[in-house]
């Protein structure tokens, strides 16, 4: 089952196909997502790789959780469920 990571503090001029190929080194990538503003189409510092088993995101963690990514050091973690929003 694909399991999905956070990736934090990642350079404002990363492109989603270089998260890609660096979360690549840890198993199969199923989509990497970088997270962007709304109004400005600018990156936020923070995006989502999608790993194809539970074993290869952990895997990707314990290799690239404070390592250097395009220059800065990045967080990776196991995402956690997004809350349903009550309207």
């Amino acid at each position: 089952m694909n399991q999905k990571l956070f990736v934090g503090g990642l350079p404002f001029s990363s492109t989603e196909a270089s998260l890609q190929d660096f979360f690549a080194g840890a198993g199969e990538v199923v989509s990497a997502k970088i997270i962007t503003d709304r109004y400005t189409g600018k990156s936020r510092g923070f995006g989502f790789v999608e790993m194809k088993t539970e074993e290869e995101a952990q895997k990707a963690v314990e290799m690239f959780d404070g390592q250097d990514f395009e220059g800065r050091k990045i967080k990776v973690d196991i995402a956690k469920p997004q809350p349903q929003k009550r309207f």
